[in-house]
């Protein structure tokens, strides 16, 4: 019975640093892998395309890191949300056309070079070159 109790023992001793470990390997890949602000003046293109397919285009000089600031930085557009703490801004509206997700699907989907972001646009890097796309998208 004690031979029990003693790996039982070591069984409760070594949860708690299998569990420190992983905390900290998936902390470090994080640190790693995550997107990397550029320093430095940039030039970008952004170019929004409406519900009807129409796209207007902006050339942008920044020393913004993130696109979050970039495009409050951008002459003549205009992009709203909502303010999550979690995520940062959820972009609902841009140039005053608002997309109603619960309504009929619809969203605005941020590309950079033609890929789909991979971040919000709190967190997404720019970088000198790049070229944005920020389209109203539904999913029907």
């Amino acid at each position: 019975m004690k031979e029990k109790t003693n790996t039982s023992n070591k069984k409760k001793l070594l949860f708690p640093a299998v569990l420190t470990g992983c905390i900290i390997l998936f902390a470090v890949l994080y640190l790693v892998f995550s997107p990397k602000a550029v320093e430095g003046s940039k030039a970008l293109s952004i170019t929004v395309v409406d519900a009807a397919g129409a796209e207007t285009e902006y050339t942008v000089h920044t020393n913004a890191e993130y696109l979050r600031q970039a495009l409050e930085e951008t002459e003549g557009l205009t992009v709203e949300g909502d303010e999550s703490t979690d995520y940062g801004l959820m972009v609902t509206t841009v140039n005053g056309l608002y997309a109603d997700m619960e309504k009929d699907g619809a969203y605005w989907g941020f590309y950079v070079d033609d890929e789909y972001c991979q971040y919000g646009v709190e967190n997404q890097p720019v970088e000198d070159g790049q070229a944005y796309r920020i389209v109203y998208e539904t999913m029907k």
